[in-house]
């Protein structure tokens, strides 16, 4: 109990935000702010990656500190904004780093309305489930989406650390979207594959054809993966056969990140649990695919207009 409230306690807004906010209404961020206040979150980095996804690095000692691999956290750019989880790149030097794709009104407003030294306003993490990470022998993580392809390079740089032969496929839709080489999983992997769907660079295909060849080769202990939900349904349809240890981060829409909404709940072993808390990453030969990819669409139409909102608001569209 004691841990759980000191935890809290680091989380508490503090007045002189409050105050800062007050003073600048219609103001989503404070700029400068004294070094003391502790619960404001500085953004040290921000890159683009490609046309449709950005890096951002936020300064978060204490969530660097405790997060491991297959835990998330929940950020918030002002406070009356939303929650939005985000899966973990990299965790150097009391910073952590992110990929972010331009989808939401949120993560549009961050790419437009923030820069390096511009603070947001919550910060909230580790959450969720770290993964066992020791020696499997031959380890991949494939990934074909933004929030996959943060967890496939902190994934393997861990399982490489452990001793594990590490395998990363990354695949994007065309070369315009391909990250640059800095931020790709190539350092951590012993073997490593990039693709397309249109071939324009790297191999032809999806991280799909690449596993079935190596299981062919009987090349494979164990699989994690992250990104699109279809693919990973999929995936999970093609290592079942074998017998293949199979572990996915399945993405639900998430409210608060610790398992009081219910919002990310999902049919698991015929039982309800909750991505956030009981997840993120489970054993895909467990999970009801059919069922994930429904509740996946519960708010395509508000999202939409919400973003539409803001984007014009912002005069982009």
């Amino acid at each position: 109990m004691g841990s759980t409230l000191k935890k809290v306690s680091q989380l508490l807004v503090s007045k002189k935000y409050l105050k800062a906010r007050a003073s600048k209404p219609g103001v989503n961020k404070v700029k400068h702010v004294n070094k003391g206040d502790a619960c404001m979150y500085r953004i040290t980095d921000k890159r683009d990656l490609s046309p449709i996804d950005y890096f951002v690095e936020v300064e978060a000692p204490h969530v660097a500190k405790a997060w491991k691999p297959g835990q998330f956290v929940v950020l918030m750019t002002h406070e009356k904004g939303e929650r939005i989880p985000m899966s973990v790149y990299k965790n150097d030097n009391g910073r952590i780093g992110m990929f972010i794709r331009k989808l939401g009104k949120t993560s549009y407003e961050l790419y437009y309305d923030f820069k390096p030294g511009d603070y947001i306003y919550s910060f909230v993490g580790p959450l969720g489930k770290a993964l066992k990470i020791k020696n499997y022998g031959n380890v991949v993580f494939a990934s074909d989406a933004v929030c996959g392809q943060a967890e496939n390079y902190a994934t393997l740089r861990a399982m490489k650390e452990a001793g594990n032969y590490t395998i990363s496929i990354q695949s994007f839709e065309n070369a315009a979207n391909v990250y640059p080489e800095e931020f790709l999983a190539k350092p951590v992997a012993d073997e490593y594959y990039l693709t397309t769907d249109d071939g324009s660079v790297g191999m032809k295909g999806h991280y799909l054809d690449v596993i079935k060849k190596l299981i062919e080769e009987d090349r494979v202990d164990i699989i994690f993966a992250g990104g699109k939900l279809g693919s990973l349904a999929k995936l999970a349809e093609l290592t079942r056969p074998y017998g293949i240890p199979t572990y996915t981060t399945v993405r639900q829409i998430m409210v608060d990140g610790t398992g009081m909404c219910g919002s990310c709940r999902i049919l698991y072993d015929g039982k309800v649990k909750f991505a956030c808390r009981d997840g993120p990453m489970f054993d895909a030969h467990k999970v009801d695919w059919e069922d994930v990819l429904r509740r996946d669409k519960r708010f395509v139409e508000l999202e939409k207009i919400a973003k539409e909102r803001y984007l014009k608001s912002r005069g982009v569209i």
